[in-house]
């Protein structure tokens, strides 16, 4: 009598050929992806997505190499909340859901208004305010300068240029709102005299690094003023033939905003890369 059970398959358990083994990752991996992909999407469209800082222009309080996790909900969603900066291409209408109102002092990540980048910067000016930008002087918001008060002095080696920077770094505080910023020594940032009124449905935008960030402030990404000397108009295209990529970011309408960036999650920045004297703060984990 043969009591042997007999196999529905009999090559079920013959070793894989190296084919056969890529063509089962493949599949594995397709099956994950198929899953994964989605969540995903999903999850960095409506709750949070990890952006890069690739500039200076956030110096003392981001470095070249942040992670910064963005919270997706915070403003609520408009087409610009799509992962990948798909809304530049999907024909989605304007406006928000779920709107939730920015405040000054938060640090966003926006739409640049004419060209199709991404920035982060920090809100000055709401929409109504009056803001006065005077080279060598402290921004006023609405006839009140923002205070400022001298925290130390720090030396690094810039980024992109590889030159030895010394700046002045302030506390600025205006309106219960506090945040850190940099003055370079022997830089001027702006060099200009300038009243801005920040249109409804729109926000006015600086770097913290004051002296190294093409902003709000600098008025070639603005509409002209008018016989008063005053900025108060929106969606003017660059001035003066500039060119869009070299043009500031001017007024940023609510739709343009991504979300709000609240924390470093982790950094490739080091202080001996940086040759930074004495050390920015510790890039992981870290609230903004």
């Amino acid at each position: 009598m043969n009591d042997a059970v007999s196999s529905p398959d009999a090559n079920a358990d013959a070793p894989l050929t190296l084919q056969g083994k890529v063509k089962k990752e493949l599949r594995e991996w397709g099956i994950t992806l198929s899953i994964f992909v989605p969540i995903f999407l999903i999850f960095s469209g409506l709750f949070y997505e990890l952006r890069v800082i690739p500039s200076e222009s956030m110096v003392p309080n981001l470095q070249v190499g942040d992670r910064v996790t963005v919270n997706k909900f915070a403003y609520g969603y408009s087409r610009n909340s799509l992962p990948f900066s798909l809304g530049r291409y999907v024909p989605l209408p304007d406006g928000r859901l779920f709107a939730g109102q920015p405040k000054r002092g938060d640090v966003a990540v926006f739409e640049h208004t004419h060209t199709p980048r991404v920035m982060i910067k920090r809100i000055i000016g709401l929409p109504g305010d009056t803001v006065v930008v005077r080279d060598g002087q402290p921004v006023e918001i609405n006839g009140t300068p923002i205070e400022r008060t001298f925290v130390r002095r720090v030396r690094y080696r810039q980024h992109d240029s590889g030159a030895y920077a010394t700046a002045a770094e302030f506390t600025e505080s205006y309106d219960g709102s506090t945040w850190l910023t940099h003055d370079i020594d022997g830089v001027t940032g702006t060099n200009i005299s300038v009243t801005y009124i920040v249109p409804e449905g729109h926000f006015l935008f600086m770097g913290d690094n004051r002296d190294n960030s093409m902003d709000g402030r600098n008025p070639t990404g603005h509409c002209l003023a008018d016989t008063d000397g005053i900025v108060d108009q929106a969606g003017c295209a660059p001035r003066n033939g500039v060119a869009p990529d070299q043009a500031s970011v001017g007024f940023v309408p609510f739709q343009n905003l991504i979300g709000r960036a609240d924390t470093v999650l982790f950094s490739f920045y080091r202080c001996g890369r940086a040759q930074a004297e004495p050390c920015m703060k510790k890039r992981i984990w870290r609230g903004l």
